[in-house]
């Protein structure tokens, strides 16, 4: 995994593992790799992992069985879909905003480039 130098590395890893939720690889009550063996294939420090794990745990996308792993959480497609709005609405759009302003780009524009993407995505589908 190559790493952003913009973003903390733990929060990259709690993505990596969001994503690897929502393309369904690992699914609600799935083991998920432990914090060593997810540390190894990313080739990180395993407290790195960690401090993902406690993440993703804090807003209940993955649990801990003690002795045992931890697992996805239930419904956890979901908070992530809504914690990834949420993200995105408040960290990412208003810089999409500011430079669509500075390029005097529309809205109107932007929507037809967004039709195009969908429309794109369901031919590969």
């Amino acid at each position: 995994m190559e790493f952003k130098e913009a973003q903390s590395i733990y929060l990259q890893i709690s993505d990596y593992v969001c994503e690897q939720i929502l393309m369904e690889r690992w699914k609600e009550g799935d083991r998920i790799p432990s914090v060593r063996e997810l540390g190894v294939a990313l080739e990180v420090n395993p407290n790195t992992v960690m401090r993902s794990y406690d993440f993703l745990q804090s807003i209940d996308i993955i649990f801990n069985k003690r002795g045992v792993g931890y697992f996805v959480a239930e419904s956890a497609k979901t908070k992530i879909i809504d914690y990834r709005r949420k993200q995105f609405l408040e960290q990412e759009l208003p810089g999409v905003f500011k430079t669509m302003h500075l390029l005097g780009m529309s809205v109107e524009e932007i929507n037809a480039q967004y039709k195009s993407y969908v429309k794109s995505i369901v031919k590969h589908k």
